[in-house]
């Protein structure tokens, strides 16, 4: 009893002087987020504002032009993208879309979600979403099913009138990404996340070895293009592990327990008659 008690005094004086130290070691949320969330938005596929799932990302921007984003999306993960656009109060009547592309370009179908939308004249806001179908390990040539890698959504008004072009609008993405498990699981996976995509940094940031692009002359770019950085936190999957696996085994050990109380019963209600 003497030495069960010293090690649980232990023990909790470890975590007494454990948590101050992980709470001044982590941020906090609102630190985190903000310091994390874009401020700004690209106008081409190369330009792409990189954000992490359940960012917000805002930018300021003009109607008429293209706002992109991108960001990463693994095996079995379904993603949704959600947008909002304040418009100014005196407009005409307008169309707003957001578009979702993967790395090779291939515009990307809508499970649901308000894709497209008319804005009449005096809304001051509008709301898109579009929630993607579930990503998959590998797929075939012909098929146009959505791959792990980069994906890179593109906001703009469609069929804008002549007098509301270069009005100032303010915009808002957000992505939010959910497993579907083992049951959306397929067998193969790529070699490779596909992310063919480039990215526009500048020479500050330069690229993934901290060097910037050298131009003619010796100097650096201002904006030079890189790889897409776009990564997962725990990096990707792309493997053979799925969660199937534990419901294989469960369901082998269920069969044999199930064999051997069938085989229980058979042999007990032969003896008698034998």
């Amino acid at each position: 009893m003497r030495v069960r008690r010293v090690l649980t005094a232990a023990l909790l004086l470890a975590g007494l002087a454990a948590a101050p130290a992980a709470a001044d070691a982590s941020p906090s949320p609102d630190e985190e987020g903000a310091s994390a969330a874009p401020t700004e938005a690209g106008t081409s596929f190369r330009s792409a504002t990189e954000i992490g799932p359940g960012v917000k990302a805002t930018a300021q921007g003009s109607t008429g032009d293209y706002l992109y984003w991108s960001f990463p999306a693994d095996a079995t993960q379904r993603a949704t993208v959600r947008a909002s656009v304040r418009l100014p109060e005196e407009h005409a009547g307008e169309t707003w879309q957001i578009d979702v592309y993967d790395g090779l370009r291939r515009r990307q179908a809508c499970r649901y979600g308000a894709q497209t939308r008319a804005v009449p004249a005096g809304t001051t806001s509008v709301e898109l979403a579009c929630a993607l179908r579930t990503v998959r390990g590998w797929a075939e040539p012909w098929a146009n099913d959505p791959l792990p890698g980069t994906y890179y959504v593109r906001l703009s008004a469609v069929g804008l009138p002549v007098s509301d072009v270069g009005r100032a609008i303010a915009a808002e993405v957000q992505v939010e990404v959910t497993d579907a498990g083992g049951s959306a699981a397929v067998d193969g996976s790529l070699a490779e996340p596909l992310i063919p995509g480039v990215a526009m940094r500048t020479a500050a940031e330069g690229g993934e070895d901290g060097a910037g692009t050298e131009d003619g002359d010796g100097g650096l770019l201002d904006d030079a293009p890189v790889l897409a950085g776009t990564d997962l936190e725990d990096g990707w999957s792309s493997g053979w592990w799925t969660d199937r696996w534990l419901w294989t085994a469960a369901g082998g050990v269920l069969a044999a327990l199930a064999g051997v109380w069938g085989y229980t019963l058979t042999r007990g209600r032969g003896r008698p008659g034998a």
